[in-house]
């Protein structure tokens, strides 16, 4: 039977669509999928964010605006047009959400919130390719094993962790810093701290996403495990800038909020000084060479954390010959190889979990020279006393601020006076002192009433030096920042030591805990306390009254008795 009605077959659909428009309702598809694929979606892996629930949430506004565009139920001849913008008003929708949204998450650092400004965002993305481009041929990170650490791809998000962490030591580097520390500051916030000729100064901060996967990278580097964010860990690593080799010593523990990195910047560098080369006076190395010609006995050795301890004790243990005595080390981190001796580090799953342990095994062993890098616990100090000291020499390291009172420290943690100072030999301890920039540094006279409070002659001094910082170029009106020490007026750092032997008469006085007597004895000897020499520095121009104040904290009113009581902090 004919029917009047119109039907519609498939040669004829084609009068009914033009070819633009379907272009036209797709086009708005096309920066909003490259705008989720390329910056959402990255932006929610990399700061832990639901990832699949908010990539759910995308592909079901983008379902939606498709059947709107496409099932829109108007037959009109600018029924695309509208079709056209509900598919721009719900994808735009979608844009604006997760920003909205991902902003409020407190995982979400102020500085790295989203907005809408393309422009903005272009920019930056310019910059980040630039950014990346320039880091990824810094640096060449090394294992232990000598093995390169893979680079990722330039894509992934691995890749901004690397840059970040090469940042971080190269601007260390840059800086002459000599240890760099990644630790906790505040919930969810990590700060940085350089330490520049043996002074700690506070770097930028860095949200805990950013500056855990940096402490990741740096662990990785030196082979320790990852995963644990606990137990103290240490390891040695290497990177090549160019032909140049920096060695990096590597240590991770747990902390308060978080987990801490210390990396020390070519540590065996640090460490390694002749006698001659430690800041000592010429009456304190004869002092010291006395010492060495001594058989046996305990030499205490007193140093503030990060104040040369390291250095103090491996010179010493250098200047007796490996060749022809038995000479060994008891070490939580090997931070320099010692030619001849035997250097034994702390291990925790071999010796047991008490550092003692080992040093009781190490002195059963009968070497000639056995030098304790740490003495962390009674205990320790117990078994240091515990070997043939008639023949045996020990160098016990401890945190103390003079050599009084590392001598009292470690008599109190033997806790047997008389067996703690029977084969007392020496008690020693230093402090380093930064030193003025020759390049920069300024004179001037002291006036009397300075040099009288100081205890200095006033006949014989006649001008001391200050730092500036600042140079004077040449055609200039405004003075330049110094580029020698980059204007903090200091570039290297010596050391003030106190060396005191102990025969019969000293034994006595500390065994007595005699503090009084002690320090009459050790200036009847002649030798020089820390301030004396402080002040002989001061004069020779090596460093300043100001730096002088910092390190030992009050001035040296009197300049032949040392303070008996703390007066430094560790640096």
């Amino acid at each position: 039977m004919a029917s009047n009605s119109m039907v519609l077959t498939l040669a004829d659909s084609a009068i009914l669509v033009s070819p633009w428009k379907p272009v036209l309702l797709f086009l708005p598809f096309l920066p909003w999928a490259w705008l989720i694929t390329v910056v959402y979606d990255k932006h929610a892996q990399r700061f832990h964010l639901p990832r699949a629930q908010w990539n759910l949430v995308h592909l079901s506004l983008g379902l939606v605006a498709f059947l709107v565009g496409v099932l829109m139920p108007i037959q009109a001849p600018w029924a695309v047009a509208i079709s056209v913008l509900a598919v721009v008003a719900i994808l735009a929708i979608d844009l604006v959400i997760y920003p909205a949204m991902a902003n409020r998450d407190e995982r979400v650092p102020e500085a790295h919130r989203l907005t809408l400004n393309f422009a903005a965002y272009m920019e930056a993305q310019k910059e980040k390719k630039d950014a990346k481009q320039a880091g990824s041929s810094q640096l060449r990170i090394m294992g232990p094993d000598k093995q390169a650490l893979a680079v990722p791809d330039k894509e992934s998000p691995e890749f901004n962790v690397r840059v970040s962490a090469e940042v971080l030591l190269i601007e260390a580097m840059t800086a002459r810093a000599s240890r760099i520390e990644l630790r906790p500051v505040k919930e969810g916030v990590y700060g940085t701290v350089l330490t520049i000729d043996n002074v700690r100064a506070p770097g930028a901060t860095m949200p805990a996403q950013e500056a855990l996967p940096i402490i990741d990278l740096w662990k990785s580097a030196a082979k320790l495990n990852v995963e644990d964010r606990r137990r103290k860990q240490s390891g040695m690593a290497s990177v090549l800038l160019g032909e140049q080799k920096t060695n990096l010593s590597i240590k991770s523990a747990g902390a308060q909020g978080g987990m801490s990195l210390n990396m020390a910047i070519n540590p065996g560098v640090a460490v390694r000084r002749k006698p001659e080369d430690l800041g000592l006076l010429p009456a304190q190395l004869e002092t010291l060479n006395e010492l060495i010609a001594r058989d046996g006995g305990i030499v205490v050795v007193s140093v503030p954390a990060g104040q040369g301890g390291t250095t103090a004790v491996y010179t010493l243990t250098k200047m007796h010959d490996a060749y022809t005595q038995n000479v060994q080390t008891i070490e939580y981190v090997v931070e320099d190889k010692l030619e001849g001796a035997r250097q034994n580090p702390f291990d925790v799953a071999k010796d047991g979990q008490e550092f003692a342990t080992l040093v009781r095994s190490t002195l059963r062993r009968d070497p000639d020279i056995v030098s304790v890098l740490e003495v962390p616990d009674e205990q320790t100090a117990k078994e240091c006393i515990n070997g043939d000291l008639e023949r045996t020499r020990v160098y016990a390291l401890l945190k103390a601020t003079d050599a009084i009172k590392g001598l009292r420290t470690f008599i109190k943690a033997v806790g047997n006076p008389e067996t703690a100072t029977a084969h007392m030999q020496a008690a020693i301890s230093c402090r380093t002192i930064r030193v003025l920039c020759t390049n920069c540094r300024l004179a001037y006279q002291p006036t009397p009433d300075m040099l009288r409070k100081l205890g200095l002659p006033a006949d014989k001094v006649k001008q001391l030096f200050k730092k500036s910082g600042q140079v004077q170029a040449k055609n200039k009106n405004e003075p330049e920042v110094c580029p020698q020490c980059q204007g903090s007026g200091y570039r290297g750092v010596d050391a003030l030591f106190e060396i005191f032997l102990l025969d019969p008469e000293e034994r006595e006085l500390a065994k007595n805990d005699d503090v009084s007597g002690l320090k009459a004895a050790f200036r009847k000897k002649g030798y020089p306390t820390m301030q004396q020499v402080a002040l002989r520095k001061a004069v020779d121009g090596v460093t300043s009254i100001e730096e002088i104040l910092r390190v030992t904290g009050d001035g040296p009113s009197d300049k032949t008795k040392p303070s008996d009581k703390a007066t430094t902090q560790p640096a």
